[in-house]
């Protein structure tokens, strides 16, 4: 009788065992179990594991030893045995689907290796699938391999391997076991997440490699990585390889999206597709010349059709209960641009948690930059505003000057005239203003009660400091406010009243000498 127990996704644990087929040849009396399968975690991939003979407890402990973006796994198990079975196992895996998008990954419609009956390897044979149900409901609810109260525990057994999603289920002698992946409907460590759905066509010819490279050494080296890329083409004097971008991923892995563009002996360039560049760089001889440059993988981004849309959304993945996946459409925040995905095992729901905190950091640094130039757009904006205040006072002292220019100019043109009318108007105006402001009632009179009463306040404050008075802010800024405004008014007032009698002290002067001049020529 043999037991596998499973690692769990990491690292050794106890994770869903596994009865195995048995092959005795003069083994003593007992039932032993054989070959068995058991699901690893992470991606859609799987390990198989086998026992051969006698009564064995095999424990097998899987390591993930690729990964990424692209989701590429691939698990190895050893048994260690009692008695005399031996266990060995190996395993691949089709992690997800390819690509990034909102920090889950987009998919990839070109899996590297042929996938039967539709994106995510469901069978395309229904009677093959009726079987395939009929006897996982007999390993799961009646076996029949012993006849007597241990196809109970059996039950039972392949139960927790169903929920699991690892090992195979015996329930009759005639009839091989039953593979428990995680893609059996019973499976509970499973969930749906969305990703984008790519928008570049076919004609774009974006083909997304990963390498496992630091983002650092990658941009460093672009130069050297596109002269390679371009021998691994052959080197064909009309190609030209061009870099589309380059992304960090988790794990110190970054992925390069490159196309190439195709130049016609009549001078014109087209993008060779996206396609035609995929199946190429997938041929055996190029990939492993591309494997020795640090790439792991690579995939097209090429948008769906609106045929393999569909196709895609109304089959349910295999293992996904249908009315999960109806929910999941419905609840698709952007159907537009996003398409629900699924996520197997707890390696998948740790890569798309990877990849989130990879696309958060991202857009961190992108604010920061952009914060760093709305920063540096304000200090300049601030600048701005005091060079063009720093302008507008030049131009006013500009104006004053040519002001001062005009009325030197006017005075030499009416030199030796009497006083016009209008002068005298001005002066009478200018005098009217000058009373208006030394009058006890109107603005100098008031801004002199105002600062005297200031100033008791301030003495009264001072001598009773033990009382205090609070002064309502509102009307402090008014108060303060208006004899600003008065200030001002009263220097610009000052100002011009000092202009006019200069001016003023001219005219008198210029009228004095002409009055000397004209006695003079009576006399």
């Amino acid at each position: 009788m043999a037991f596998n127990f499973g690692g769990a996704p990491g690292g050794a644990g106890l994770t869903a065992p596994a009865f195995g087929a048995t092959t005795t040849t003069s083994a003593p009396t007992g039932f032993g179990f054989g070959s068995t399968t058991t699901g690893a975690f992470g991606g859609f991939g799987t390990t198989t594991t086998s026992a051969t003979a006698g009564s064995t407890f095999s424990f097998s402990n899987p390591s993930n030893t690729g990964g990424g973006l692209f989701g590429n796994t691939q698990n190895k198990s050893f048994g260690f045995s009692s008695g005399l079975g031996t266990g060995t196992g190996t395993g691949t895996g089709f992690g997800g689907l390819g690509g990034g998008g909102l920090g889950f990954g987009s998919f990839n419609l070109q899996p590297t290796q042929p996938q039967q009956g539709g994106l995510f390897g469901q069978q395309a044979q229904a009677p093959a699938q009726s079987n395939q149900l009929i006897n996982t409901a007999s390993a799961l609810s009646a076996p029949t391999l012993l006849n007597d109260e241990r196809d109970a525990i059996l039950a039972k057994w392949n139960q927790l391997q169903a929920f699991w999603g690892t090992g195979k289920g015996y329930f009759n002698n005639s009839i091989p076991p039953v593979d428990f992946t995680q893609e059996n409907p019973f499976c509970r460590f499973k969930a749906v997440g969305y990703s984008c759905i790519p928008s570049s066509k076919d004609e774009d010819g974006l083909v997304a490699l990963a390498l496992n490279k630091k983002e650092a050494d990658v941009r460093s080296q672009q130069q050297h990585l596109v002269e390679s890329l371009h021998k691994v083409l052959g080197g064909n004097p009309t190609l030209t390889v061009n870099v589309e971008g380059v992304k960090a991923l988790p794990d110190d892995q970054t992925e390069v999206i490159i196309y190439v563009v195709e130049r016609s002996p009549n001078g014109t360039s087209k993008r060779v597709p996206a396609t035609t560049l995929f199946n190429y760089v997938e041929q055996t001889n190029v990939k492993g010349q591309l494997q020795q440059l640090g790439v792991t993988m690579s995939v097209t981004r090429t948008s769906l059709s609106p045929a393999q849309l569909k196709q895609l959304l109304q089959n349910p993945p295999a293992g996904v209960d249908p009315i999960i996946w109806e929910q999941a459409k419905v609840d698709n925040p952007e159907p537009e641009r996003l398409i629900p995905v699924p996520m197997v095992g707890f390696k998948e729901l740790l890569r798309r948690l990877k990849i989130q905190e990879q696309m958060t950091k991202q857009h961190q640094t992108r604010l920061d930059i952009i914060s760093n130039d709305i920063s540096e757009l304000q200090k300049n904006q601030a600048t701005t505003v005091a060079k063009i205040a720093q302008y507008k006072r030049k131009l006013m002292d500009l104006s004053h000057r040519v002001l001062q220019v005009l009325i030197r100019q006017e005075i030499q043109r009416k030199s030796g005239y009497a006083i016009q009318v209008d002068e005298e108007h001005l002066r009478v105006q200018l005098d009217m203003i000058q009373s208006e402001l030394n009058a006890p009632t109107q603005f100098k009179g008031r801004l002199n009660e105002l600062m005297s009463q200031i100033r008791m306040q301030n003495h009264y404050g001072a001598v009773r400091a033990e009382e205090k008075y609070i002064v309502d802010t509102d009307l402090l800024r008014e108060i303060k406010q208006h004899l600003k405004q008065q200030q001002e008014g009263l220097s610009h007032l000052i100002s011009v009243i000092k202009d006019d009698m200069e001016d003023i002290k001219i005219i008198e002067q210029g009228l004095h000498d002409s009055v000397h001049v004209r006695a003079g020529k009576l006399s």
